[in-house]
């Protein structure tokens, strides 16, 4: 037989647990120092607030690990041979633009395929391109230029490329040529002084 339901009888569907009541005396069960123990920093107000990686004040372990040489700050790019300061677009992307259409780093952000136009844009040699285009960007590498001229499409640079430094090697010193011995000079032996008619 069911039990009749009543308001003294009613229950939630899932059992709840008391939330803990601190600071509400020494009878309360979590009485005198409210679980916080005695003293200590994590017996002050706010000491759970601490930010990730913090550890007490002591040296944290993200700086007592060895650095990375050089400048690190976003200000310093490019740093790095896997870092570069342009951002790539590969001519296997730009299927997207029509036939004889003009691609700059404008219609590039329309498109989507840039985020926006702060950053130089270099052009990669990586897919196929079937569509003459007319490029304008800031830099092309070499397989991107022979694609895009193939397919009958030109391109203009938007900043002269910086010329590449050569290592001025310096010459090495020619070995020293073993000096050939001076030659003799034969001479003649002086004449002897002949007595003056004056000492005879």
């Amino acid at each position: 037989m069911a039990k009749e339901l009543n308001l003294s009888s009613l229950k939630p569907a899932q059992s709840q647990k008391a939330r803990k009541r601190i600071g509400r005396g020494l009878g309360s069960g979590k009485g005198r120092y409210s679980g916080r123990g005695i003293k200590g920093q994590k017996s002050r107000a706010g000491s759970h607030k601490m930010r990730a990686g913090f550890e007490g004040g002591q040296m944290p372990i993200y700086m007592r690990l060895g650095k990375q040489r050089g400048a690190t700050s976003k200000d310093a790019m490019p740093i790095g041979p896997f870092r570069t300061s342009t951002a790539p677009v590969n001519v296997g992307s730009l299927d997207l633009f029509d036939d004889g259409a003009e691609v700059t780093p404008e219609t590039l952000v329309e498109k989507g395929l840039l985020k926006h136009t702060k950053m130089d844009v270099k052009l990669l040699g990586n897919g196929e391109l079937k569509k003459k285009l007319t490029i304008r960007v800031h830099a092309i590498s070499a397989t991107a230029r022979e694609k895009v001229q193939s397919a009958g499409g030109t391109v203009a640079l938007l900043k002269e490329p910086k010329p590449k430094k050569q290592r001025q090697s310096k010459p090495k010193p020619a070995a020293a040529e073993p000096e050939a011995p001076a030659a003799q000079v034969e001479t003649e032996p002086e004449p002897a002084d002949e007595p003056t008619p004056e000492e005879g």
